[in-house]
């Protein structure tokens, strides 16, 4: 897979997923074989009419294979997706989202 070009994404969690995906698969979470047939089933569902590809259905897929695996359920990426949002709105405007930034934040 090659990177994607400047401009390739429409905002920042795009490029953080994309991130992710290439990261998951050098750790071997999954193959890139594996990553391409959910993508798949995910962008064109049995019978669907076949869609374009966006960085939506790439966090859809990222979670169901996560999911598949065991490495994170659906209540670890909302527990994890709700502490980001919280840790978003008590950052600084400028400074980086840091999950210790959440409130609720523990250690």
């Amino acid at each position: 897979m090659t990177n994607p070009s400047p401009n390739a994404f429409a905002a920042p969690w795009e490029a953080q997923v994309f991130a992710l995906v290439v990261a998951l698969r050098e750790v071997g979470v999954f193959t890139w074989s594996e990553w391409a047939a959910r993508l798949g089933r995910e962008i064109r569902p049995a019978g669907a009419p076949e869609q374009a590809a966006d960085y939506g259905a790439w966090l859809a897929t990222l979670e169901a294979l996560l999911a598949e695996r065991g490495v994170a359920g659906p209540e670890t990426v909302a527990a994890r997706t709700a502490a980001f949002l919280r840790a978003a709105e008590a950052t600084p405007h400028g400074q980086p989202i840091r999950l210790e930034n959440d409130p609720l934040y523990r250690p």
